[in-house]
């Protein structure tokens, strides 16, 4: 199914179940406070506000200020603690032996402590039709038009297995297109780009060529099968 899109117009906690595999870290390391849900919501002093989700066989995060879903991988650190890495092996969150939490952004690369303020809900994706897509992909552009100050098209080739992760790598692809436009060098890269195309294939990649960012989508490993902002701006040689 090949689509493509252009610049176009404009709860309660759920119950889970889980074992200790997934309310600890490996080492025993509890990634939050004794007692913090499985999918708890987190902010710091300065306002970063952002949901943890251990309820899923890989842990997920995402900001509350953007569309993005953070795929994490656990590695143990220095003094019995546990990273928590984007798919570039870059730190996003930090646990300690005791619970407590620290969270890195682009703006605090150097972490900000953060406290529970509560039960969140779980992060996943939503299977998607055609049309659905095809809006999706309407929005991602719309977005990076917006912040590019000029049009860019997104185009897919998807499957219906494919389809709800493309329309989720397209709106990655967006943020880090926003991204790019607050960074300097970001920004003369940027001027290169013409369009941004989603594929399938095995394995998550991202690549900047010709002026085309091309994603690539693994649909048989679920939001681990795109890749992150991070990782799109790496491909743009940013970093």
């Amino acid at each position: 199914m090949a689509l493509s899109a252009a610049c176009a117009a404009s709860a309660s906690a759920q119950s889970v179940t889980v074992g200790r595999s997934v309310l600890f870290s490996p080492g025993g390391v509890q990634a939050g406070p004794p007692g913090a849900p499985v999918v708890a919501r987190y902010i710091s002093e300065t306002g970063v506000r952002f949901t943890f989700d251990r309820s899923q066989p890989v842990p997920l995060m995402k900001f509350d200020r953007s569309p993005e879903v953070w795929v994490l991988r656990a590695q143990p650190a220095p003094r019995g603690d546990i990273l928590y890495l984007n798919d570039l092996g870059e730190p996003i969150l930090r646990a300690n032996r005791t619970g407590g939490l620290t969270v890195f952004t682009f703006d605090r690369p150097e972490g900000l402590l953060v406290a529970l303020s509560g039960a969140g809900q779980t992060l996943r994706m939503t299977p998607l039709g055609p049309q659905q897509l095809l809006e999706r992909l309407a929005q991602a552009s719309t977005r990076a038009t917006r912040a590019a100050q000029r049009l860019i098209p997104f185009e897919a080739d998807a499957s219906p297995a494919s389809s709800a992760l493309t329309a989720d790598a397209a709106m990655v692809a967006a943020e880090a297109i926003l991204r790019l436009t607050r960074l300097q060098d970001g920004r003369e890269i940027l001027m290169t780009v013409k369009r941004v195309r989603l594929v399938e294939g095995r394995q998550a990649r991202a690549e900047l060529r010709r002026g085309v960012i091309e994603i690539t989508v693994a649909p048989g490993q679920g939001l681990s099968g795109r890749p992150s902002s991070d990782r799109i701006l790496a491909a743009a040689g940013i970093r």
